[in-house]
């Protein structure tokens, strides 16, 4: 069993408060930032490395239950939130986050690893280019929110975020406005985030090597100095950002990506 040291204490305070310096200073938050974090903190306080990947993403999405319910209500007040859509992708979103648990359960985290990796680089290119759909007037009917939130349930939990980056594009592909887009995609990551977590700690429950401190494949200790700590940190990040060019914030973060993904692919290689 593994036993908490203050120095692992100071480690994911630490951990936090670059967490949130980073979501703060380039406008994202969730498993873009915190899976790669700790991905690399992880092995260094002991968890086994069959755990790791696994462990990372839980935690991940464990995290995001906290900041999207805060951010969900500051959108609302903006009257950000399309809620008819979000009604209508939530029964798949949920369905889908489950679905991701399960099938994460029996991917190795070496697999589960590459996946990440992989949607780092992907996505890092979109950045850099600014890749994005043709906008299209056609309103997509209720069957079509339910497949596309089912779609994006199994992916996100399978690397751990609350899906922003893949619905928000979606949504804007069927000509929303941006910021109601990214008002509707964060209401829609509170149950996906909350149907993953529940998937990996039901998933993670009785695994052998589960270390002390966790509920299934949740870390406890590196979830509570992430939440407590990054909301104190994310506006000095901010402060930072209002002195960047958003241009090259946006080249910043696909960077970090890059080194991220090339990271995690070249062992493969």
């Amino acid at each position: 069993m593994i036993e908490l040291s203050l120095v692992e204490i100071l480690l994911f305070l630490s951990t936090g408060a670059f967490v949130g310096l980073l979501a703060g200073m380039l406008g994202v938050g969730g498993g873009l930032i915190v899976v790669p974090i700790l991905l690399y903190v992880l092995p260094i306080v002991g968890i086994p490395p069959e755990l790791v990947t696994h462990m990372a993403i839980a935690t991940s999405l464990c995290t995001i239950v906290i900041t999207s319910a805060s951010s969900v209500r500051a959108h609302n007040r903006h009257g950000s939130v399309i809620w008819w859509v979000f009604k209508a992708m939530t029964p798949g979103v949920i369905l889908g986050g489950l679905g991701g648990t399960i099938l994460a359960h029996y991917l190795p985290s070496r697999s589960l690893k590459a996946i990440f990796g992989i949607f780092a680089l992907l996505l890092a290119v979109q950045m850099f280019f600014k890749f994005k759909p043709s906008p299209q007037r056609k309103e997509p009917g209720k069957k079509t929110l339910f497949a596309a939130g089912s779609i994006i349930g199994c992916f996100s939990t399978l690397v751990g975020i609350g899906g922003g980056s893949i619905t928000v594009p979606y949504l804007t592909y069927w000509n929303t406005q941006m910021s109601r887009a990214v008002g509707t995609s964060s209401a829609i990551g509170l149950p996906l985030s909350i149907a993953g977590t529940l998937g990996f700690i039901i998933s993670g429950w009785n695994e052998p090597m589960r270390p002390s401190f966790s509920l299934g494949f949740v870390y406890l200790p590196a979830f509570l100095g992430i939440v407590m700590i990054s909301s104190f940190t994310a506006p000095f990040g901010v402060r930072i950002s209002q002195k960047i060019s958003g241009k090259l914030l946006s080249r910043l973060f696909a960077g970090f990506l890059i080194v991220v993904g090339l990271d995690i692919l070249l062992p493969f290689i």
